[in-house]
């Protein structure tokens, strides 16, 4: 097998992975020629902890203003585009016009406008572009993907979509450039454009209709003070109330790759503060969230999305013709808060099961027959990232996949599509109204929906 080769541009902690997949996994397949980033010491980070780790010397390393140079110079069969959502249409298009295939991290892009500027980049200049959707290597969401193929439901007519995250995780999303929907487009495209391109995916459908609210519902400073909170600060670090605050983002000097991405010399160089409280002012984003989507298969989903559950997992219900099939994944059962007494809210008697083992007692996945008992369904789980998914996923990007009966691969149009539910969903919260997926983009009915990728 021939190496291709690579470059990158975003070095966050997101292009861990990316880097880490090239060299421990696919050195054979995958050469990394160069990074590219706004801040310097991200990139001496990567270079000095991950790349000479497996690299005899570091990496060339440029400046995102030298973005045009460092593909000229290196000429990459791929570029991979790991930067803030917002910049992701600008290296996308600009290394197509370039001549050069590029690989997305999702969401694609964050608006309507930016995602025509990539549809026409992709026409005009013929060059390949792949979203790098993990879930969809879940073997769970794979398995699903079976038994919907393999037509035990008959015609799915109803998604209910449950995703809930955590008061870790879920908060996480409030420290960070993500609480700025002009960076992100909120979580209806940064976070559930992965719920969306699996419903896409499962269905072998797209939207044809959304409608949605949402609103801002525990984070932030106005909600904060209507509990009752007093005391208030805006980052985490250095901070005597933060260092009591179980919402607070707690870094120790352990914790090598978020102090040597965010704290120190990163935030020294551009004043990026990854630690800000999650009831600070500046939040733009949603904290919860549910829509109604009509797909053009004629299926309804309801959809919700909640960023301050006391565990984090995804319930989903299909309900076809023929039967129904549930899922139900429990990423994290509890989290346990130091400065709470948790013993003051429990009940009488012994912890329950799911208490003691931190999984649901629920069966992962059950399919019922429209006539019968219901059954258990099994499948085989993966190890890695993700819950296996990310060895599988980037085994795809840098190996080529002759065969994939499930449409593991995701391509551009998969990327759209996943993405404008979200779009739309924005749109419908600021107007109160449903709104038609080809009102946003003329064209969308006559895309191609071809998942055929080169390998």
């Amino acid at each position: 097998m021939k190496r291709k080769t690579y470059c990158i541009v975003g070095c966050g902690s997101r292009a861990q992975s990316f880097i880490h997949a090239i060299y421990a996994e696919n050195a054979d397949a995958a050469e990394l020629l160069a990074l590219c980033d706004t801040n310097h010491a991200r990139m001496e980070y990567h270079n000095s902890e991950i790349v000479c780790r497996y690299h005899a010397q570091a990496l060339p390393a440029y400046d995102a203003s030298e973005f045009d140079r460092m593909l000229l110079t290196h000429r990459p069969d791929c570029v991979l585009v790991v930067s803030m959502d917002r910049t992701h249409h600008q290296y996308i298009c600009r290394a197509m016009e370039l001549g050069f295939d590029v690989i997305t991290e999702k969401p694609m892009t964050i608006d309507t406008e930016k995602c025509r500027m990539i549809l026409n980049a992709v026409r005009s200049s013929g060059k390949e572009l792949r979203v790098a959707f993990n879930y969809r290597y879940i073997p769970r969401n794979t398995r699903v993907k079976e038994l919907l193929q393999s037509g035990i439901l008959g015609t799915v007519r109803t998604v209910h979509f449950e995703w809930l995250l955590d008061t870790s995780h879920g908060a996480d999303y409030f420290r960070r450039w993500h609480r700025d929907k002009k960076n992100s487009g909120g979580l209806l495209v940064h976070k559930a454009s992965h719920h969306f391109d699996l419903v896409n995916w499962w269905l072998e459908s797209y939207p044809d209709t959304v409608y949605a609210q949402g609103d801002l519902a525990f984070y932030g400073r106005e909600n904060a003070e209507a509990r009752g909170v007093k005391q208030f600060y805006h980052r985490c670090k250095n901070n005597k109330i933060a260092a009591k605050d179980p919402w607070a983002l707690h870094v120790t000097p352990e914790d090598t790759a978020l102090n040597g991405l965010y704290f120190g010399k990163p935030e020294e160089e551009d004043g990026y503060f990854r630690d800000l409280s999650v009831f600070s002012q500046g939040i733009s984003i949603e904290d919860n969230m549910a829509l109604l989507v009509r797909y053009h298969s004629g299926a309804l989903m309801t959809y919700s999305l909640n960023a301050f559950s006391p565990y984090e997992g995804y319930r989903i219900c299909f309900t076809g013709t023929r039967g129904r099939l549930e899922v139900h994944a429990v990423d994290r059962a509890f989290l346990l808060a130091d400065q709470i007494d948790n013993a003051a809210f429990n009940l009488p008697g012994a912890e329950s099961e799911i208490s003691q083992r931190g999984e649901s007692l629920i069966p992962e996945l059950i399919y019922q027959p429209q006539w019968g008992r219901p059954r258990i369904i099994t499948y085989e789980k993966a190890k890695g990232g993700h819950e296996g998914c990310d060895p599988l996923l980037f085994r795809h990007l840098f190996r080529g996949a002759d065969d994939d009966p499930r449409h593991l691969c995701a391509g551009y149009v998969d990327g759209v599509r996943s993405i404008m539910t979200g779009i739309a969903g924005n749109r419908s919260i600021a107007t109160g109204s449903p709104v038609r997926l080809s009102e946003l983009i003329p064209e969308w009915d006559f895309l191609d929906g071809s998942n055929k990728q080169k390998n």
